[in-house]
C-alpha cells in the first residue's frame, strides 16, 4: 500500500489551500490529495449555472499566501476557478492529486498508528487502499452528486424543462423563454439578473424573503491601494480591512438587530424606489445573519427588477402543472423552464465512513474539538468554514493547526494525537454544531453532524478573532489533546511502511 504522512480529501478551495500550507510549514512531509472528480476546484468547477459568483469578497475568500489580482472583489466562478487552479499549479500541487478517486472509508489502527483509507477509482470501479499517519478532510459539507429539490406535488406533470442549478445542462437556452426560479438564497439571486438578460420574463418565486445587500463589484479602496503600495502589502491591508468590516457588521446584527434590519431595508428601498413593496419581498421575519445575507454586485438584481425584466413573487407553491406553477394564493405562473434553486443536500464529511479499530464512528455521538476534530478520533481534522464570513478564513486557520500538530508529533516522536473528553466534560449538554443559523439545508441535516458542547474547547465558534487565539496561538498540550505512541507501535518500534504500489481490493 502507498503510504503518506498526510492525506487530504478534496481538491477544492480548502484542499488546495491545505496543501500549500503543508508545503510551507511541513516541507519534509509527504502528502496526497484524493479528489473524487476529475478536476481541481471543487464547488467552482462543479457549479456551472449562469452568473455563478462568490458570495464573499475575494480579498478574504482568497488565500493569505496568494494575492487576489482580479479587480472584481465579487468575482465570477470562472475567475475563482482559474485562481484555485493557478494556486495549485504554481506550487506543483497537481502532481500530488489522485483524480477520480472517491474516498469511501477510513479505518484507524492504533497498533500501527495510521489510517487505512479505502478509495474507489472512478475509471474502473476498483477499490484501492492507502495508508497515512494523518487524515485531513477538506470535502465541504454538501452532496456533490445532487442538490435538494422538495417533493412538489405535480412535479411529474410539468411539461417544460425542470433544472436544479447544481446539475446545470450545458446546452440549456433561456432566450425568449418564461423562466420561474424557485428559491430565495444566493443562487437564486445570482440566476435572476444573469438569465434576465435574454429571457422573455424571469420570475423569482420565494416562500419567504431574504436580506439582500448590494456591494460594488470593484473595491475602490483596493484599486487605489494597488496603485501606490506593493502588491503583497496592499493585499494584506485590504484583507484586514474587509475582515474588520465583516466582524463589525456581524457584531451589530447580534447586538442591534432591529437597527441593522432598518438600515438594510432602507438600502433596498433606495434601489427599488418608494413604491416597491419592500416589506413584502425583502423583509424577512428573522434577524440579519440568522441566515446568510445575499450579496449582489452593483445592485444587478435590483436593476433587473426595476427594468421589468424580472419580478419577485412571494407566495407558496400549491402544485406544479403542465404549464407552470399554481400558488396557494390562487395565482398561477406560466413557465417554459422552472429552476429549483432550493438548496443543498448536506452530507457529513463527504459521506466517508470512519471507524476506529473497526468500530464505526457515529458522528452525532462525538463532540467537536474547536470545530475541527472529533472526540476519541485520532489524527483526524476536518474543515468547516464560517457561516458569517468567508469560508477560507477558517479553512486556513484549520490548515495551520494541522501543520502545528503534525510537526509537534514529530518533535515528540509520537504517532497519535487524540482529543479526549475530560471528567469535567462528561456532563456537557449536546448542542448543534452550528447554532443561531436557520436556513433549511442546515435544519434538515444538522442532526447528522457532530455536536458541540457548552464550553471550550468543545465549541464551534463563528468568531475569527477568537479562533485566531484558540487555533493559531493556544498551546497544543491543553489537557484535552492527548499525544502518545500506540502501545503496539512502541513495543515493536516499527518503521513507517515503504511507498509501494496501491493494493487493489475487491
Amino acid at each position: 500500500m502507498s503510504h503518506f504522512d498526510v492525506v487530504i480529501i478534496g481538491a477544492g478551495l480548502s484542499g488546495i489551500g491545505a496543501a500549500r500550507q503543508l508545503q510551507d510549514s511541513c516541507p519534509g512531509k509527504s502528502f496526497a490529495i484524493f479528489e473524487g472528480r476529475d478536476a481541481i476546484g471543487g464547488t467552482w468547477d462543479l457549479f456551472r449555472y449562469p452568473g455563478i459568483r462568490s458570495d464573499s469578497d475575494m480579498y478574504t475568500m482568497g488565500y493569505d499566501s496568494k494575492p487576489w489580482r482580479n479587480p472584481k472583489a465579487i468575482a465570477d466562478g470562472k475567475s475563482i476557478l482559474s485562481y484555485v487552479k493557478e494556486a495549485a499549479l504554481e506550487r506543483g500541487i497537481d502532481r500530488h492529486i489522485y483524480f477520480s478517486h472517491w474516498v469511501k472509508s477510513a479505518d484507524w489502527s492504533t497498533a500501527d498508528g495510521r489510517w487505512v483509507v479505502t478509495v474507489m477509482r472512478a475509471r474502473d470501479g476498483v477499490s484501492v487502499k492507502f495508508t497515512c499517519n494523518f487524515l485531513f478532510a477538506c470535502s465541504g459539507y454538501y452532496n456533490y452528486e445532487k442538490g435538494y429539490t422538495p417533493a412538489f406535488e405535480g412535479i411529474a406533470d410539468f411539461e417544460g424543462e425542470l433544472i436544479h442549478p447544481q446539475a446545470w445542462p450545458e446546452r440549456v437556452d433561456c432566450s425568449g423563454k418564461r423562466v420561474v426560479i424557485i428559491g430565495s438564497g444566493a443562487t437564486a439571486m445570482t440566476l435572476v439578473p444573469a438569465i434576465a438578460q435574454t429571457a422573455a420574463q424571469v420570475t423569482l418565486l420565494q416562500r419567504s424573503p431574504t436580506y439582500v445587500v448590494s456591494m460594488p463589484a470593484v473595491d475602490r479602496i483596493a484599486k487605489l491601494l494597488n496603485i501606490f503600495l506593493p502588491e503583497k502589502l496592499a493585499y494584506r491591508f485590504i484583507r484586514w480591512k474587509n475582515i474588520q468590516i465583516q466582524r463589525l457588521l456581524y457584531r451589530q446584527t447580534r447586538i442591534r438587530p432591529a437597527a441593522v434590519k432598518r438600515k438594510l431595508l432602507r438600502l433596498v428601498r433606495k434601489n427599488l424606489g418608494p413604491e416597491y413593496d419592500v416589506d413584502k419581498h425583502f423583509s424577512p421575519d428573522y434577524n440579519p445573519w440568522d441566515q446568510r445575507l445575499c450579496l449582489i454586485p452593483d445592485a444587478d438584481l435590483f436593476k433587473s427588477i426595476k427594468s421589468g425584466k424580472a419580478v419577485v413573487v412571494t407566495d407558496q407553491i400549491d402544485r406544479l402543472t403542465a404549464s407552470g406553477i399554481n400558488c396557494r394564493s390562487g395565482d398561477s405562473l406560466v413557465a417554459d423552464i422552472i429552476i429549483t434553486a432550493t438548496g443543498l443536500d448536506l452530507v457529513v464529511l463527504g459521506g466517508v465512513q470512519f471507524s476506529v479499530e473497526g468500530t464505526t464512528v457515529s458522528f452525532p455521538e462525538t463532540y467537536s474539538y474547536k470545530g475541527m476534530m472529533l472526540s476519541g478520533v485520532p489524527n483526524f481534522v476536518y474543515t468547516m468554514g464560517y457561516i458569517n464570513a468567508s469560508w477560507t478564513l477558517r479553512s486556513e486557520l484549520v490548515a495551520e493547526f494541522v501543520c502545528r500538530v503534525v510537526n509537534r508529533m514529530s518533535e515528540l516522536k509520537v504517532r497519535q494525537c487524540t482529543p479526549r473528553l475530560r471528567p469535567i466534560d462528561n456532563a456537557m449538554s449536546k448542542r448543534p454544531l452550528v447554532e443561531s443559523f436557520s436556513p433549511g439545508y442546515m435544519k434538515r441535516a444538522m442532526h447528522l453532524f457532530p455536536c458541540q458542547g457548552d464550553h471550550a474547547p468543545w465549541q464551534n465558534t463563528q468568531d475569527y478573532a477568537r479562533d485566531k487565539k484558540d487555533i493559531r496561538h493556544a498551546p497544543l498540550e491543553d489537557g484535552v489533546l492527548e499525544f502518545g505512541v500506540p502501545p503496539a507501535a512502541a513495543a515493536s518500534n516499527s518503521p513507517p511502511l515503504p511507498d509501494q504500489k496501491p493494493q487493489t481490493v475487491g
